[in-house]
């Protein structure tokens, strides 16, 4: 390296520290620093080796949001540890939710409330979807970091849990309503936090993928959740207990608290905002369009939060009047013929998240999602308008082709958000409360027309959303297919380092990224 480039980085290094080294940051640890762009571009010359990056990750303290760490080259092998950790929380939110509608017929029968009142857990559940992200949640997660955001997510999870127990004791629906908000504002928590970590650990050209991967586990936590429930949990319980309830959140409340410990010891590594601007930047070389803009001018964000939002109101709307769907269009249908038919559209939904996984491997994530969108418009307009069986399978088949529709929102609405991008996915987790929205709408016109009628309501909320992967393929092909070629985090290229604070610098050394996903390149450092 030249002498003037060492003297670059002496300039560059002052006050605060980074893993035992100095950076020009350098704020008090757990102190929020608003990223500019100027804050990312100074510390580019100091971006740290990947040796560096592993060792922080071990590290329990929080650090500033406008430090880069150089977790943006994160490569495929660093990444694995991280993100199976991750998914394991994608498993139990689909858990959670998969024992939504089994809590809702279980207190109908126990309390005696009506469906109207049943819909409250699902209310509360959702509601706090729209208050956490924004709020405390987003706030966390830009302030303390992704590793605190989890530990805070599952502890606020694990006391929503703990008070179903006395909620049980007092038989009080409004308790397990009050204790089902708390539950959805601790998996709101985690979601703020661990969809945009997935989205983002990793080499950028593969996040559409490994989102897809880890919601694959939310669907066999959904699916799971009310077989268990069926054959386990409630199984040969009296009608008016409530007892196998209290049990099952009791053992649920003491698992989380114990992933709430390994969270703490993992070795986790810290991607904050300057971070994702530093990897933008790098993704330039690549065609990605990237353009420094404020937050207000993300246009494509809000469209995709939009979007989001209407497509979760419609999902959780088919999947709450599934059964009614059925007995409508197959009259004599008993409820346990109904449940099950349900669990067979929900194993579909699962199933075609590792299918949608597969396909993101050869084809264009854009180009999935558009295709995936675009069934599912045909297919609910069949439902609408077939009845009988035929009716039941095309409603069936609108689950599976919804399977990738909401990871893959997610990824391509935080392309080129850079700095912005913890705040933006605190948006788009934001707008999973558009299940709070939809099924209400939904049982208004069930109630004045009839179920099979009402599906138009979920048609309009999909064809909002199909307007979204429509854009993106007609304006901003090149830009997301820029990100396809780029190869940060495929070659690792560790710049020379600044030994002993201020010591001489050795020359980088050659790396490469496993080959879990295939490809690896080699450029000289």
């Amino acid at each position: 390296m030249s002498q003037s480039g060492v003297s670059a980085r002496k300039d560059s290094i002052k006050v605060g520290s980074y893993g035992g080294r100095d950076d020009r940051l350098g704020s008090i640890v757990g102190m929020e620093t608003e990223t500019t762009p100027d804050n990312a571009h100074e510390q580019v010359p100091r971006r740290p080796s990947v040796a560096e990056v592993e060792a922080q990750a071990h590290r329990k303290k929080s650090i500033s949001n406008g430090a880069v760490t150089g977790a943006s080259q994160i490569t495929v092998r660093q990444s694995i540890f991280p993100i199976c950790l991750v998914t394991t929380l994608f498993f139990l939110w689909g858990f959670a939710y998969g024992l939504l509608d089994v809590l809702n017929s279980h207190f109908q029968t126990t309390l005696g409330v009506t469906k109207a009142q049943g819909a409250g857990l699902s209310g509360a559940y959702f509601g706090a979807y729209f208050l956490a992200p924004l709020t405390y949640a987003g706030w966390i997660v830009r302030r303390y970091g992704y590793r605190w955001t989890f530990i805070t997510g599952l502890c606020i999870f694990g006391v929503g849990s703990l008070m179903f127990w006395p909620s049980g004791v007092k038989r009080s629906f409004g308790g397990f309503v009050g204790s089902m908000f708390i539950v959805g504002s601790g998996l709101s928590t985690l979601e703020t936090s661990a969809n945009p970590y997935i989205a983002t650990c990793g080499p950028p050209r593969y996040s559409d993928l490994r989102l897809n991967l880890s919601q694959s586990f939310q669907a066999i936590g959904s699916v799971v959740a009310p077989l268990l429930a069926a054959q386990v949990f409630f199984k040969n319980v009296n009608d008016t207990s409530l007892t196998s309830v209290q049990y099952t959140y009791l053992a649920v409340a003491c698992f989380v608290f114990l992933l709430a410990v390994v969270f703490y010891f993992a070795p986790i590594p810290e991607i904050t905002d300057s971070d994702m601007a530093d990897g933008e930047e790098m993704g330039r070389d690549f065609d990605t369009g990237y353009v420094e803009k404020p937050l207000h001018k993300q246009y494509v964000l809000f469209w995709g939060v939009l979007a989001q939002f209407c497509y979760v109101g419609s999902q959780v709307a088919i999947a709450n009047f599934f059964i009614n769907y059925v007995q409508q269009v197959r009259p004599g249908t008993s409820q346990s013929t109904g449940s099950n038919l349900l669990a067979v559209a929900q194993s579909l939904f699962a199933i075609g998240r590792f299918f949608s996984s597969l396909c993101m491997r050869y084809l264009k994530p854009r180009h999935v999602l558009w295709l995936f969108m675009s069934m599912i418009l045909v297919f609910i307009s069949c439902a609408i308008g077939v009845r009988g069986n035929g009716g039941i399978a095309t409603l069936s088949l609108v689950l599976f082709f919804e399977s990738c529709i909401y990871p893959t929102i997610f990824t391509l609405s935080l392309r080129g958000l850079g700095r912005h991008t913890k705040r933006g996915a605190s948006f788009i987790v934001s707008s999973v409360s558009g299940g709070a929205v939809f099924p209400p709408v939904l049982g208004v016109v069930a109630d004045a027309r009839n179920t099979q009628i009402a599906m138009c309501i979920p048609l309009i909320g999909f064809v909002v959303s199909w307007s979204f992967p429509l854009y993106l393929n007609l304006f901003k092909a090149t830009e997301l297919d820029g990100y396809l070629k780029s190869k940060v985090g495929i070659v690792v290229a560790e710049d020379a380092s600044v030994e002993s604070g201020l010591g001489a610098s050795s020359e980088g050394s050659e790396k490469t990224s496993g080959g879990t996903f295939g490809e690896v390149f080699h450029k000289e450092g």
